[in-house]
């Protein structure tokens, strides 16, 4: 078997930690620590988060998305492909290099979706844009952490409290979307959803979509 190839590190903003890039062939994982926050084989349930959010807010003109976090690009890219021409696409991404990455040794994943016409990328905290904004968009698509906590870095748990929820109503329009990617259920959040004001379904999805993997969740929560 190949062995993995260290091809950079990124420091997060904040909280000195840092993100790995790695190589194995045409495989990739960025690291966090011990922890594998991604990998290029396994993104299905990346897509389920926003192929189903793109069908919550189907029909609508103007279509206005916020994803936060870049990753590896899969979630955009499911994104554009069912999102009409008229749409926008606003990215945050906290970590530079991660955008870097993206247009140099991952840009065959990539795909060319950071020069489409309609993504805008903001780096920065996703968290501060939420909160400057009120009814901007339809729907608000998190996968910045590997569940509703600040694994990434600690602050990032203003993101999933009852105070970024009310945040994420706030800047969401009327029947907006705020969807969360999880590895795993959080019946916690799911009733802290609730009380923020949100219709909220729970969702399953496999990691690699139709070929299996692990049970991934995603909370589907719409503004009532």
């Amino acid at each position: 078997m190949l062995p993995w190839i260290e091809l950079d590190r990124a420091a997060i903003p904040g909280d000195g930690t840092e993100l790995r890039l790695k190589q194995r062939g045409q495989e990739f994982s960025i690291m966090l620590g011990a922890n594998e926050l991604m990998n290029s084989r396994l993104s299905g349930s990346e897509e389920a988060l926003a192929t189903l959010s793109c069908e919550r807010i189907a029909g609508r003109a103007n279509q206005t998305m916020l994803i936060g976090g870049l990753g590896m690009g899969f979630t955009l890219r499911a994104a554009l492909a069912v999102l009409p021409s008229d749409a926008h696409v606003t990215v945050a991404e906290l970590v530079p290099a991660v955008v870097e990455w993206a247009r140099g040794p991952m840009a065959d994943l990539h795909k060319g979706t950071l020069d489409d016409a309609r993504v805008d990328i903001h780096v920065g905290d996703v968290g501060a844009l939420i909160r400057s904004k009120k009814a901007v968009y339809d729907a608000i698509l998190l996968d910045v952490d590997n569940g509703p906590d600040g694994l990434s870095r600690p602050s990032n748990d203003s993101l999933y409290d009852r105070d970024g929820l009310e945040a994420a109503r706030t800047a969401l329009r009327p029947k907006g979307v705020l969807a969360v990617w999880s590895s795993g259920p959080d019946a916690a959040f799911t009733r802290r959803l609730r009380q923020a004001g949100f219709a909220t379904d729970e969702v399953s999805v496999r990691a690699n979509g139709k070929r299996g993997g692990a049970r991934h969740t995603l909370w589907l929560a719409a503004k009532a």
